[in-house]
């Protein structure tokens, strides 16, 4: 067997461990490159690397921004920001119908930013929004896809832990991917938005019954919930951009700054602090483990040459550069549905990167073209896990009408993916700016 068809060879055997044999895919990954290392170049070698990458990857002072950032998500968790940010929204749109939704959408916006875990947000906007929601007879297919399509924005909107993965996999600044992905996440906020009035304006039953209008004063006193979170995203991006701090700095800030907006607020007592050291560090092992299994992959395929042997191909073919994307948006598409968003895009960076590079796109513009196509997984059948976690946090909701709620909102997806296949400079303008 050649090369080249051992690591064929070895991308079905990882597929088989994590879906026949259900494997944790940081597990799959590890075995599967050391197994398929062996294969190519003998034990001893296979040993050697395993261990060298093992002692390389995670000492390296890179990784610690993800516990960072993760630790700032965590202590905005347990301190209420989301349900501070809430009630800001919904002071303000509210009392318009389908209000409860869009403030629903921002506030999941707002948090994700902050927090960047899309389980996270879709865990607690649920608790927070739902019964609101359901309070004032929305609709409760229409309320549970708004709560879980919103919770998915988490990714988008920097910082993001997934963005952050992709700059170390990749090689690329994560301050540049962060900025770069900016505006693409307005957009995708922009476009929840207007399906949200679009569906509440041609079928006003969904929207249920308008709050109440609050008064300026309510208004008013609502508005230190989302400054908290101004704070945060503005230290966070503008000490990157100004060169004040280096990612891991960055986090670091944060989540200084987010400890200490909870602690001087009386907001985040011991026991919660000790819970959001305690969710910081199991999440933290668990993508260290899935970064390290990619990366053993990650070797085994590159000794295979299977990366750049594609890349060549792909390059020779006679057809648009877009056709290609199209097909890799295609593999994306099913690949999102059926596995782990993150663990998704560790398996296939090594292969497709090369080809994007190959046909000349921009380093940084994948990175976020991929986050945004395989962000959809989030919501899509037949694992979406965000709509899991809305369908369990409601009694009155199934998981087949979750599915249905989010229908619109990949219609979003699609749409944003498409416009930033064809306009690449709505990712690169702003960091081009700002260089």
């Amino acid at each position: 067997m050649s090369p080249m068809e051992t690591g064929i060879a070895g991308v079905f055997a990882l597929l088989g461990a994590i879906f026949l044999l259900r494997l944790p895919v940081g597990f799959a990954m590890g075995m599967v490159g050391f197994a398929g290392f062996w294969k190519v170049v003998g034990l001893d070698a296979a040993l050697g690397m395993v261990g060298e990458e093992t002692w390389k990857t995670l000492s390296s002072y890179g990784l610690t921004v993800i516990p960072l950032f993760i630790l700032m998500g965590q202590i905005c968790f347990y301190s209420g920001v989301n349900e501070r940010m809430y009630r800001a929204a919904n002071a303000w749109m509210g009392h318009i119908r389908g209000g409860l939704a869009m403030a629903t959408i921002l506030a999941c916006a707002g948090f994700a930013a902050i927090c960047g875990s899309n389980t996270a947000t879709a865990a607690t906007m649920s608790t927070v929004s739902l019964p609101q929601m359901n309070k004032f007879n929305y609709n409760r297919v229409f309320s549970s896809g708004v709560v879980a399509a919103g919770s998915t924005l988490g990714v988008m909107i920097p910082p993001s832990v997934v963005l952050i993965i992709i700059g170390l996999q990749t090689g690329q600044s994560i301050g540049v991917l962060f900025w770069a992905a900016l505006f693409p996440g307005l957009l995708l906020v922009g476009c929840f938005l207007a399906v949200v009035w679009l569906l509440c304006v041609y079928k006003p039953e969904l929207g249920g019954q308008p709050a109440e209008p609050a008064s300026l004063g309510e208004r008013l006193a609502a508005l230190p919930g989302a400054i908290e979170m101004l704070l945060l995203f503005i230290l966070v991006m503008a000490g990157l951009i100004l060169g004040l701090f280096t990612p891991s700095e960055a986090g670091a800030a944060g989540a200084g700054l987010a400890l200490a907006l909870s602690l001087l607020g009386g907001k985040l007592g011991l026991r919660d602090l000790g819970r959001a050291l305690d969710d910081t560090l199991r999440i933290s092992c668990m993508i260290m483990v899935i970064i390290l299994g990619a990366v053993i992959f990650g070797r085994f395929l590159t000794i295979t040459r299977m990366p750049h042997e594609i890349a060549t191909a792909v390059a020779s073919w006679a057809v648009p550069p877009g056709v290609i994307m199209f097909g890799v948006f295609g593999i994306y598409l099913v690949g999102g549905a059926i596995m782990d968003a993150l663990a998704l895009l560790l398996i296939t960076i090594p292969i497709f990167f090369p080809v994007a590079d190959s046909l000349g796109y921009d380093p940084v513009w994948f990175g976020v073209w991929i986050t945004l196509v395989t962000t959809m997984g989030a919501i899509t059948p037949p694992v979406g896990i965000n709509t899991f976690i809305v369908a369990s946090m409601d009694e009155g909701i199934t998981l087949p009408q979750v599915f249905r709620g989010v229908m619109p909102f990949l219609l979003c997806f699609l749409a944003c993916a498409v416009i930033l296949l064809a306009w690449p400079r709505m990712a690169l303008w702003l960091p081009g700016v700002l260089s």
